[in-house]
């Protein structure tokens, strides 16, 4: 188990874990290495499968010469539809093994989308995990020219239906088991041939203004940013990683899967989005890479789970996280840990702590590690006296995932760490801009020159958009987007993030939005987080039929007017939110205002709910 005054198993790995310049000859290399060892786990119907890396590299086999079967060319895309799952995984490594470019599709996304994104990535082969991403597909096949088959990774409830355009995995392998016969030698050929310049992977921004863009990865810089990672802090086989964020995403396609790809570190797949509480306690990974919002969502429960519980409990948390606070103002501070002080960090664990990191399944955790968005420093620190250092790492779709990080043992929370040793990161002096440039910044965006100039200048440094301030000791801060800065109408800047992410802190809080650009004062538009705040009303017999009814409660405006001023104390009296909307309707990712990632869309949302917002300003 990890502790706070020996992180020595935290040290970084500078050679070459396995060999190979690009993904596909990378896989190869690695399941010729790790044989019969275990490479992935996956839960369905209450049993967890293993997937050995001589059972994957035979799925990808027979996946790779069912594409070849098709028609699949090199240089080819194929786009897949699907939750985090094996098969997401597998399609992928065969899609690269055939020289082809691989493209995720949010399960969430709507026909519409499926359409654009398949249209302009030129989209051959169509996988989609079930009926339900089959029956978008072919709502918009008939303006895709270009598409060529379609196939099903899970065909239940497909039993009646034919389509010659529509096969099922199974399907594809056999056919790939018929055409390797055949044809033997084609595939290994079309991964000696494949080359580190090459397109390997489309990811499409999130689109928050205007359409999706779909950044372009070549094969070189996936595999240099995959060996920059052991860089940070190693990962080896005796790793247990969960599988859970969407894989059409940067973090989890680079950190997740490339990652355990490269080091060998089990890769655990969640039963489905709506198990990852109970997953995670299953599998009580050693690394645990997760988005702010899944590490407020573990604290939410924590907390309300303590106020459940009996006085000896609370007294006894409360004692322990106490030492455990101490210790980690020690650490964060450098100074050491007294031989008194950890001898009441091991009584506190066995007290109260350890359950609690049983509770949320980061007991066997050696560090967490936190990015994709800004996270409250105090939650960094509530993990830390836990005894769970978190690692926040800084990065975008264009970065290749992670371009800052904060050294396990050198963690300063609010700063996103120094640059990634393989990398550069600067700021601009003219705007404050974060700039990084190194082989991990991506390609340019597909179909789209003039963004690409837009976004990577003349010298090669990426413009990223955030706005940040760099110490002393070389570790930045990101203060807010350039295009997010709020000037209110007395002049005053103001960088919402900082607001928000401590409203983000409260267990009732999913997400905020600060609102006062222009404007005399600032708003807030809140979204609660309904599991939490229903809790909060029926333990008080607070009356409310559906989710509009719950938002308009006197008593949960209380509540939330009260999170709000607890936030207010910590700003200046320009800085303070003077009046907040709750939203009325439950959102979930299949909604506009929500990124795929579920965070608000700023603009979308200012924009949607714009007389909402001037009734805060009446």
């Amino acid at each position: 188990m990890s502790n706070l005054w020996d992180l020595s198993h935290l040290k970084p790995r500078e050679d070459v874990v396995v060999e190979g310049d690009t993904l596909s000859a990378m896989f190869w290399n690695a399941a010729a290495q790790r044989a019969g060892r275990v490479f992935m786990r996956q839960k369905k119907l209450g049993i967890w499968r293993e997937w050995t890396w001589d059972q994957t590299a035979q799925a990808v086999r027979e996946i790779g010469n069912g594409l070849l079967a098709l028609g699949f060319d090199a240089g080819d895309c194929a786009s897949i539809a699907s939750n985090t799952v094996v098969e997401w995984v597998l399609a992928d490594l065969a899609v690269l093994s055939c020289g082809g470019v691989s493209n995720g599709i949010y399960p969430t996304d709507a026909a519409p989308q499926v359409h654009y994104l398949c249209e302009d990535s030129r989209t051959r082969v169509l996988f989609v995990e079930d009926e339900e991403q089959l029956d978008k597909a072919l709502e918009v096949r008939a303006r895709l020219p270009l598409l060529r088959k379609i196939v099903v990774f899970d065909p239940k409830g497909l039993r009646e239906f034919a389509d010659p355009d529509v096969i099922d995995l199974a399907a594809l392998r056999a056919l790939g088991r018929a055409h390797a016969q055949a044809h033997p030698g084609e595939l290994d050929a079309r991964v000696a041939a494949c080359r580190p310049e090459d397109l390997a992977i489309l990811v499409y921004t999130s689109g928050t203004t205007g359409k999706p863009k779909g950044a372009m990865h070549s094969h070189r810089g996936l595999v240099y940013t995959a060996r920059g990672y052991n860089r940070i802090v190693a990962q080896d086989e005796s790793d247990e990683r969960m599988c859970f964020l969407p894989l059409c995403h940067i973090a989890e396609r680079m950190g997740g899967e490339y990652f355990a790809l490269y080091t060998g570190s089990k890769l655990n797949f969640v039963e489905n989005p709506e198990t990852v509480p109970e997953n995670v306690r299953e599998i009580a990974p050693t690394v645990f890479t997760a988005v702010p919002r899944i590490w407020e969502k573990f604290y939410s429960g924590v907390m309300i789970a303590l106020r459940e519980s009996g006085r000896v409990q609370q007294l006894a948390y409360a004692w322990s996280i106490g030492v455990g606070q101490r210790i980690a103002d020690r650490v964060l501070a450098g100074e050491p840990v007294g031989a008194a002080l950890k001898l009441q960090f091991a009584l506190a664990r066995v007290l109260a702590l350890n359950n609690v990191r049983k509770l949320i399944g980061i007991h066997r955790a050696r560090f967490c590690v936190t990015g994709a968005a800004p996270i409250s420093p105090d939650l960094v620190k509530w993990y830390l006296a836990l005894g769970v250092p978190m690692v926040e790492v800084w990065g975008m779709t264009e970065t290749c995932g992670a371009s800052t990080y904060t050294p396990a043992d050198r963690i300063k929370p609010g700063m996103i760490g120094p640059a990634c040793p393989f990398n550069e990161v600067r700021l601009d002096p003219a705007t404050g801009e974060l700039l990084v440039r190194g082989p991990n910044v991506f390609m340019g965006y597909l179909n789209l020159p003039d963004k690409t100039a837009e976004t990577i200048d003349a010298d090669g440094w990426l413009h990223t958009g955030d706005v940040g301030l760099v110490d002393a000791d070389g570790y930045f801060r990101i203060t807010d987007r350039m295009k997010d800065i709020i000037i209110t109408a007395g002049g005053k800047n103001i960088t919402p993030s900082e607001l928000e992410n401590d409203l983000k802190f409260s267990p009732y809080i999913t997400d905020a939005v600060v609102v006062g650009d222009k404007r005399p004062y600032l708003t807030v538009i809140v979204m609660i987080d309904q599991e939490n705040v229903e809790k909060y009303a029926q333990d008080r017999d607070i009356p409310f039929s559906n989710y509009t009814s719950l938002t308009l409660s006197a008593e949960v405006q209380a509540l939330i007017q009260g999170e709000v001023e607890r936030v207010n104390k910590k700003f200046a009296r320009v800085e303070q939110i003077k009046k907040f909307w709750l939203l009325d309707t439950q959102l979930s990712a299949e909604d506009d205002e929500l990124t795929p990632t579920m965070k608000l869309k700023r603009k979308l949302v200012e924009k949607k709910y714009a007389a909402r917002i001037d009734a805060m300003y009446g």
